[in-house]
C-alpha cells in the first residue's frame, strides 16, 4: 500500500536546519510533555481504581451484600424467613444475626464499640472476616469453658492492651433492676481471637459473639436483629434486594451493601473523575508546547510549503501535512506515557513501598488496580486533544500565500 506524500513530508519535518535546531528540542519536549501528562493520569487514576477495589473488598469482607431487618426492630421468625430468602434467584446463603452497641472495659481502660452476635455455623456463609482470623477460630465461640467467648479487632486488642484468653467486661447502655436499684447491665467474656479486617474502623470498634450469647444479653430471647444475605453476584445487590424486599413486604426491608456505602463510593467517584479533569490539564499544556512546535515550523517550512502550492499541493494537503505531524507527536508521547503509566504502576503494586496511615485511609499501603477502561480512555483523549491542538497551525500554513515566501528568490 503506498502512503500519501504528506505523511513522508510530515516525517522528513523533524529534521530541522541547523540554524533551527530548537526545533527539534521543542518536538522532543512536545512528547514529553504529553508522555508525562498520560503517564501521571494514568497512574493517579489506577490508585483512585485500587482504592476503590480495596475499599470495596474489605467492607464487604466483613459485611454481608445484603441485610433484611424489620421496622420493629426484631424479627421473630427468622429460620422462616430465611427459607423465602433462599428461594430468590441469585441468593447463595443466609444467617441470622444481633447487634448492639455495648462498652467492653478491661481495667481501668474502656472502648464503645458494636458487637454482632453470630451462629459460628451460618456467620461464615455470609462473610469472610471470620474464616481468616489471625488468631483463634469462630468455633471457639461456643466452646464451654464456663465463660463465653469474644472475637475482637486487632486495633481494639491493642487499645485496651488485652492478649488472647484475657477476661474482658461487655457492658450494656441499658440499665436493668437489681437488687439495689437500676444498675448497669454487665457480663464477662473471654477473648479467644482476634480478626484483622484491614479496616481502622472495623479493626477498632468490631467484636463478634455468639449468636445465643447475643440473645441473651440484648434479652431477645428467640429473635435476632436482621438477617444477612449473600448473593452470586454482588453487582446485582440492588435487583436481588428489590426481589426479597417485594416477596416480604412491610415491616419487613433490605437494604445492599451499594446502598449502605453509597456516599462513600460516590465521593471515590467523583474524586477520581475531579482528578481526571485536573491532570488532563497536563496533557493540554504539552498541546501548547505541540501549538508552538507546529508555528514556528510553519514559519521555517514557508518556502517549502510555497514551492509544494506551485507544484499543485492543495491546501487539504498542506493541511495535512501539519496535522500528520502534530499527531505523530502526540501518539509518540502517548504510547511512552502508556509504557511509563505501566510499569510506574507494576512497580507500585509490587513493591508497595509507599506507606499509609491506616486509621487516616483505612488502609497501610498504597493500592493499585490497572483497568482496561482508563488505558483506554486515556489514551483516546491525549490524542484527541493532540489532534484539536494541530487544527490552527495546520489551517495558518494552508492559507499562506506563495507569492510572498518566494517573491525574493
Amino acid at each position: 500500500m503506498n502512503l500519501p506524500y504528506q505523511f513522508f513530508i510530515a516525517l522528513r519535518y523533524f529534521k530541522s536546519k541547523k540554524k533551527h535546531g530548537g526545533i527539534s528540542i521543542n518536538t522532543f519536549i512536545s512528547i514529553a510533555g504529553v508522555a508525562l501528562g498520560v503517564m501521571t493520569l494514568i497512574t493517579v487514576l489506577s490508585v483512585m481504581s485500587g482504592f476503590h477495589e480495596d475499599l470495596q473488598a474489605k467492607i464487604l469482607g466483613v459485611n454481608s451484600h445484603i441485610v433484611t431487618m424489620s421496622y420493629d426492630g426484631k424479627i421473630g421468625n427468622h429460620e422462616e424467613i430465611r427459607e423465602k430468602i433462599s428461594a430468590v434467584d441469585g441468593v447463595v446463603d443466609s444467617a441470622p444475626f444481633v447487634y448492639g452497641q455495648v462498652m467492653l472495659r478491661s481495667g481501668r481502660r474502656a472502648h464503645g464499640i458494636i458487637v454482632r452476635g453470630v451462629d459460628p455455623v451460618l456467620g461464615t456463609g455470609t462473610t469472610s472476616i471470620l474464616e481468616n482470623l489471625k488468631t483463634g477460630n469462630i468455633h471457639d465461640l461456643q466452646k464451654n469453658t464456663g465463660m463465653p467467648g469474644i472475637i475482637v479487632g486487632r486495633e481494639l486488642l491493642r487499645n485496651l492492651a488485652l492478649m488472647v484468653g484475657d477476661e474482658i467486661d461487655m457492658v450494656s447502655p441499658m440499665s436493668e433492676m437489681g437488687p439495689l436499684g437500676m444498675i448497669p447491665k454487665m457480663k464477662k467474656f473471654r477473648v479467644v481471637g482476634y480478626f484483622e479486617a484491614g479496616m481502622y474502623e472495623y479493626d477498632s470498634s468490631l467484636a463478634f459473639i455468639h449468636l445465643k450469647e447475643a440473645q441473651q444479653f440484648f434479652k431477645y430471647g428467640d429473635d435476632v436483629s436482621g438477617i444477612e444475605v449473600k448473593i452470586l453476584d454482588l453487582y446485582s445487590a440492588e435487583e436481588v434486594s428489590d426481589g426479597i424486599q417485594h416477596m416480604l413486604s412491610p415491616p419487613y426491608y433490605t437494604r445492599d451493601w451499594m446502598q449502605m456505602n453509597r456516599n462513600l463510593f460516590s465521593a471515590l467517584k467523583l474524586e477520581k473523575i475531579v482528578m481526571f479533569i485536573i491532570l488532563t490539564l497536563i496533557i493540554l499544556v504539552a498541546s501548547f508546547n505541540i501549538i508552538s512546535n507546529l508555528i514556528m515550523i510553519v514559519i521555517e517550512k514557508g518556502r517549502e510549503i510555497a514551492i509544494m502550492k506551485t507544484m499543485g499541493a492543495t491546501n487539504r494537503g498542506i493541511m495535512v501535512i501539519f496535522i500528520l505531524h502534530g499527531l505523530i507527536i502526540g501518539i509518540s508521547g502517548t504510547a511512552l506515557g502508556v509504557i511509563g503509566g505501566y510499569g510506574l504502576c507494576q512497580i507500585l503494586k509490587t513493591y508497595k513501598f509507599i506507606n499509609l496511615p491506616a486509621d487516616v485511609y483505612y488502609l497501610s499501603y498504597l493500592p493499585v488496580r490497572m483497568s482496561l477502561f482508563d488505558f483506554t480512555v486515556v489514551p483516546i483523549a491525549a490524542i484527541l486533544i493532540t489532534f484539536l491542538a494541530t487544527v490552527y497551525p495546520s489551517w495558518q500554513a494552508a492559507k499562506l500565500d506563495p507569492v510572498e515566501p518566494l517573491r525574493y528568490e
